[in-house]
């Protein structure tokens, strides 16, 4: 507890003036008198507790004076209070799903490697809106930009190579996304575009789609999936499903160029250990902005020593109007 007015106590030396004149006043005699030609009456009431009664109005005065004074000088009290304000960032989760995606240089295989990792990702992520788009030879958005985790973990399952016609359309996949983003008030727009090929369909050249990110403000992350070299792969044959080598090729300098022009980073991923790395570090580097104000909550007081004040006064009142009168 403060006082908005602290000088104002030092008129409490008032009431402290007001104690010793009454004090001084009663033990010297030297009061107001009358005299009377028999005392016996008063004699016999002055040892009575009946005879200190006349006290309490001083006393109730006294205190109401005390109580007044406190309350002008507003008592207060107050305690640190906080906003926090989180301004969330708009993600769009961009993920290749053409056949090669099958391949087993992750386990069990890239496709569900890059599903489970993109999920852990989406729960480390409480304040942001992201959104889900997939491609092949084309590309369709699973689920727009949503804050439901529920729901956009369980579009994220869903996501499998068979949904499209094969290919890898990666300037699609990128315009989707973009497209999915230009309308947001987001402070912070990102696109993570993971792809394991080189572009072989689509409309939009992947470079175009990089120019339309770059003219919303579009920030893209893009992370090349797959083993250096060769990578095991499923080959359907007359006799089953056949695992053969096959070449890993990736667009490498495609990829480092779209990151670069739109202000974002290039990331290879090896193997789900490596690409569970890369996603904790863009995690890092697109955190949501967090602003603290810090600011003082301030209680007034003087209510209570008002109230003490005008009980003090009313007492006294009554004790004048109903007791003191009566007294012998």
């Amino acid at each position: 507890m403060f006082f908005e007015y602290p000088k104002i106590l030092f008129l409490e030396i008032i009431p402290v003036l007001l104690v010793l004149h009454y004090l001084y006043v009663e033990l010297t005699g030297r009061r107001p008198h009358f005299r009377v030609s028999v005392a016996t009456p008063w004699k016999l009431s002055g040892g009575s507790a009946l005879g200190w009664i006349r006290h309490l109005p001083f006393v109730l005065r006294t205190i109401a004076l005390v109580m007044i004074i406190i309350a002008i000088a507003r008592p207060r009290s107050s305690e640190s209070m906080e906003r926090i304000d989180t301004e969330g960032i708009d993600i769009m989760l961009t993920m290749d799903v053409s056949t090669s995606m099958l391949a087993r240089d992750f386990n069990p295989d890239r496709i569900s490697a890059a599903k489970d990792i993109a999920i852990e990702f989406i729960s480390q992520r409480p304040s942001d809106r992201i959104g889900i788009v997939v491609f092949a030879g084309e590309s369709y958005t699973q689920c727009p930009l949503t804050t439901d985790r529920a729901t956009l973990i369980n579009l994220m399952k869903e996501v499998q190579t068979d949904l499209i016609e094969d290919g890898t359309a990666i300037g699609n996949g990128l315009a989707t996304a973009v497209a999915r983003l230009k309308d947001s008030n987001a402070k912070s727009r990102v696109v993570i575009l993971l792809t394991d090929g080189v572009n072989n369909r689509g409309e939009i050249t992947p470079q175009t789609a990089a120019e339309i990110a770059v003219t919303y403000g579009v920030r893209v992350y893009t992370i090349g999936v797959g083993a250096m070299g060769t990578a095991p792969y499923p080959v359907m044959t007359p006799w089953g499903v056949d695992v053969q080598n096959v070449r890993v090729e990736i667009d490498e300098d495609l990829l480092s160029g779209i990151a670069e022009a739109t202000g974002g980073r290039y990331f290879r991923a090896t193997d789900n250990t490596k690409l569970m790395e890369i996603y904790s570090e863009i995690n890092k580097m697109e955190k949501d902005r967090t602003t603290i104000d810090s600011f003082p909550l301030y209680k007034e007081l003087f209510g209570k020593y008002a109230l003490v004040a005008l009980v003090a006064l009313l007492l006294e009142l009554v004790l004048k109007m109903f007791v003191i009168r009566r007294l012998p």
